[in-house]
This record gives structure tokens, C-alpha cells and sequence, in this order.
């Protein structure tokens, strides 16, 4: 199976859609490259960040990018054209957010450089607008900007896919549709 230009993986959390996500990278030629947007504020953080390393094993080389993720993919698309695997949007929007940054700038600027890109590019995030409406305002801002970009970045992607309990669904995918 070859990777389109790009796919944005959706989930809850602990779904199985990055595990799914590198299944699909490494089922492709390499380079594979890996994109981590995840912070560690704290020792648990650390410890997830550390077992997404272990999994992934050799032949995986990972660049860390909380704020700068549009400005790495140009770079790595430019580089080869191994498949590029982003994990995941949910935090860097909240690093953008906690950073005080303009979101929507942000946005068209990942847009531009997924654009720009010749690497097939897999992006996995959290759907967080199935539950409740949070009851604090930066948490309601959160999932309204998350939900925001996924749409953004589903319309633009070749494949959608929402993995629940491991299992993924085929949400999108280009070409003639029945």
C-alpha cells in the first residue's frame, strides 16, 4: 500500500491510532521520520514520551517541534521523500495555546507547508469534541480550536481515518467516491 500525500489519523485517547499511524509509515520505504510535538512538564509526560520512543525502535529518526511544525515539515520534505509521521496536533495546539500564540496563523501556516511538501505525511490527533462541553473557558477554547484545525486539515487530506479500540475506520479517502 502506498501512502498518499496525506492522512490525518484521528482518535480518543489510548485508541491505538499511533500505532496504527507507524504501522502505515513503516510499511512504506524509509527514511522514516517522526515529529514529536509533546512537551514533558512533568515526570509522567516524560515516562509517555519515552514509550513512544521504544515502540517505534530502529530506522526511525525523531525531530522535536512543540511550536515549530510547519517550519520542520518544510525542512524534512525537502529533505527525502521517506514518509514524515506528526504525533500529535492535539498537543501542539495546546503548546500554540499556552504559548499565547494565533492559532488560526498557525493553522495556515501547517496548511502552506503540508502544501508544499513531497513527503507523504501522516498526522495523528485526539478528537476531543465527542464529550462533554467543557466547563472552563481555555479547555472550551482548546477543543474549539482543535476541532477547527481537524476540519481544516480533513478537507485538504487524501485519507481521513478515526481508530477506535485499535480498530481503524475509513472516514475519507480520495478518488471516486460511490
Amino acid at each position: 500500500m502506498t501512502l498518499p500525500a496525506l492522512t490525518l489519523i484521528l482518535g480518543g485517547a489510548r485508541s491505538g491510532k499511533s500505532r496504527h499511524a507507524e504501522a502505515l509509515v513503516t510499511a512504506e520505504a524509509g527514511p522514516w521520520r517522526y515529529v514529536a510535538t509533546g512537551q514533558a512538564f512533568d515526570a509522567e509526560m516524560e515516562e509517555r514520551i519515552a514509550l513512544h520512543r521504544e515502540r517505534r525502535g530502529q530506522g526511525w529518526s525523531t525531530v522535536e517541534a512543540p511550536i515549530e511544525l510547519p517550519q520542520v515539515l518544510r525542512e524534512l520534505g525537502r529533505e527525502s521523500p521517506g514518509p514524515i509521521l506528526v504525533d500529535c496536533l492535539t498537543l501542539w495546539v495546546t503548546n500554540l495555546l499556552l504559548g499565547e500564540h494565533d492559532i488560526p496563523a498557525a493553522a495556515a501556516h501547517l496548511e502552506r507547508a503540508l502544501e508544499a511538501n513531497r513527503a507523504p505525511v501522516v498526522l495523528v490527533s485526539n478528537e476531543v469534541g465527542l464529550g462533554i462541553v467543557p466547563e472552563n473557558k481555555l479547555a472550551r477554547r482548546f477543543r474549539d480550536e482543535a476541532g477547527r484545525l481537524h476540519q481544516r486539515l480533513a478537507s485538504r487530506a487524501d485519507r481521513v481515518l478515526f481508530v477506535v479500540a485499535g480498530v481503524p475506520m475509513v472516514v475519507k479517502e480520495a478518488g471516486p467516491q460511490p
